[in-house]
């Protein structure tokens, strides 16, 4: 329900980034995020406040583009590798290839049911990944790899550029001999399929 007011931006056609309200007065929903307590719209849509329930929603008018959402599963290519996390461009969801950039965000503590030192145990730049999305907030998607179908699908020798085939435990460069470590997905190196 609607309850108009001269700053009520209910029904009106919002874009991503668009203000709707603050979180001391409303709970955001579908098609939203919070910065600093403010709550913006997502996607193009039309905004829904419902003052009863005091949610915020925005409904899309573009029904056929895809966006990753939490329990999707997602190919992301690693970028900048940190200790702790690494930084991912979602490229693909589900069968859909993407022609946005969505970032992405896989944390140390997302990336395999036992413990993990570093992620440069686990990717390297320039390595394409099969993921899930399991949040987004601000902008941003996290995503684990705690699951055996996921992980690295390709990844690249640090030394040469050449694609790394796994050996057991380690993924071996035929070209170079360098010897690395990934957290590979089950399938790694053949025809990658979500």
């Amino acid at each position: 329900m609607c309850a108009k007011s001269s700053d009520d931006k209910c029904g009106q056609l919002v874009l991503p980034g668009d203000r709707l309200g603050v979180i001391e007065e409303f709970i955001p929903d579908d098609g939203t995020y919070v910065r600093d307590g403010v709550i913006y719209s997502r996607m193009v849509g039309r905004a829904l406040i419902d003052r009863s329930s005091r949610q915020v929603k925005v409904y899309s008018l573009v029904t056929d583009t895809r966006v990753p959402k939490i329990g999707s599963t997602v190919l992301a290519q690693a970028g900048n590798v940190q200790t702790d996390n690494a930084m991912m461009r979602i490229f693909q969801v589900g069968k859909t290839e993407l022609s946005g950039v969505f970032v992405g965000m896989l944390h140390v503590s997302d990336v395999h049911m036992r413990y993990v030192d570093s992620m440069f145990d686990v990717c390297k730049p320039g390595d394409i990944l099969r993921a899930k999305v399991v949040g987004d907030k601000n902008r941003t998607y996290h995503l684990s790899t705690k699951d055996k179908n996921l992980g690295v699908v390709y990844a690249f020798c640090s030394r040469c550029g050449f694609m790394l085939e796994s050996k057991r435990q380690d993924m071996l460069c035929p070209r170079c001999g360098n010897v690395e470590g990934r957290k590979i997905a089950a399938d790694y190196g053949t025809d990658v399929a979500l």
